[in-house]
């Protein structure tokens, strides 16, 4: 049996080959390297880390401190400097998102769109969250609302 769907129109892409070619286009950060992104103040904009995970994952698995709730349906109007629905932080092109779910699948994709957007440092963070954990990087519950809640985002718990 073809894994390829019957009928398949052409220049369709898997979703296996759209998420490869938006890896491509990224320089993917491991969790520890997105930490230090994180401390690190000398690059321009600063680094800011973005999680895009839903609700109901944030309130199972917990959140990283310090970080921004922008879930993935309002992702590109709040970091789009030219929207007139961005964050206020929002000045220009400069910073450095990071972003990430929960393994590190749906933030490639979301972190591809940034990069539409002119955000050209832009990334994610290689294994999600489950990685940034395994790392024994801080974690908190979403209940302690450690991380900043983005206009249309839910707090979790």
């Amino acid at each position: 049996m073809s894994l390829v769907a019957a009928g398949r129109p052409a220049g369709a892409r898997s979703i296996g080959e759209i998420l490869a070619a938006a890896r491509d286009r990224l320089v993917r950060l491991t969790p520890t390297e997105a930490s230090a992104a994180l401390c690190d103040r000398s690059g321009p904009g600063g680094a800011v880390l973005v999680d895009i995970r839903p609700a109901s994952q944030r309130a199972a698995d917990g959140e990283i401190p310090g970080s921004w709730i922008i879930e993935r349906n309002h992702l590109e109007w709040r970091l789009d400097p030219a929207s007139p629905a961005r964050l206020p932080w929002v000045v220009g092109y400069d910073h450095q998102v990071i972003v990430f779910c929960q393994e590190g699948y749906t933030s490639s994709l979301a972190a591809a769109a940034l990069l539409d957007l002119g955000l050209s440092r832009s990334t994610d963070v290689i294994g999600g969250f489950a990685a940034w954990e395994a790392a024994g990087l801080p974690t908190a519950p979403a209940t302690a609302h450690t991380a900043a809640l983005a206009v249309g985002a839910v707090h979790a718990g």
